[in-house]
């Protein structure tokens, strides 16, 4: 499977001719990523994981793409009656089929960023148990083996601790970062290097990806 990351948490994911995207976002490239793809994921209803125009434009555009997000997102795209048939509510803790790539949901909110901004619906995506985007949570998938693991590298609602402490507890193979749009050179460094050091004693090698940048998983 090819992986592709994008600007902040957007990922396209590819294989026997299919294409899959998560998250994309206005911090992202959306309309590049969503370029061609038959599915699409969307883990929440914050604007940095969804460019509702882009993705509007591409169920318009192209009659075989479905999309699949929570509750909230799902309705706000279903309002076009033309597509409605093709935009699918997603439930934590459910399995299906999207473009020949098996998913499975796990979490179900988002993390707490302050006791006074109220807290959304957020799914994880494991894609063909290999590659898992928590979107905005640190839910660790139970009693599965992931095998690439989409690491939120900084949020508001995060702090370096918490990243460190979620690659540890997933313990996948291979990680590589997500939710990267706010960090400058220092910052990104910083974090890193924690995250590459202590991750690797758990059995995690983490690489970087700049957006665009491609890799096997």
């Amino acid at each position: 499977m090819k992986l592709t990351k994008y600007t902040h948490a957007c990922v396209r994911l590819e294989k026997e001719g299919k294409v899959l995207v998560i998250d994309p976002g206005t911090f992202s490239e959306s309309e590049e990523a969503l370029r061609g793809s038959h599915a699409v994921l969307v883990t929440h209803e914050h604007n940095d994981h969804i460019d509702r125009a882009a993705v509007a434009a591409a169920l318009q555009g192209n009659t075989t793409l479905e999309v699949y997000a929570p509750a909230g997102v799902a309705e706000a795209l279903k309002e076009n009656g033309e597509v409605a048939d093709r935009v699918h509510t997603v439930e934590p803790n459910s399995g299906f089929e999207a473009a020949g790539f098996t998913i499975r949901t796990f979490g179900g909110q988002h993390a707490l960023i302050h006791a006074q901004i109220p807290v959304v619906a957020n799914i994880g995506y494991l894609v063909d148990d290999n590659v898992f985007h928590p979107g905005d949570s640190f839910v660790v998938p139970d009693g599965i083996n992931v095998k690439t693991l989409l690491v939120p590298i900084h949020a508001p609602w995060s702090k370096v601790g918490e990243v460190v402490d979620f690659v540890i507890s997933v313990r996948a193979p291979k990680a590589f970062p997500v939710h990267d749009g706010l960090l400058n050179e220092v910052g990104r460094g910083i974090v890193e290097g924690h995250v590459t050091r202590i991750g690797a004693r758990y059995g995690t090698t983490y690489a970087r990806l700049v957006p665009k940048e491609s890799v096997e998983v």
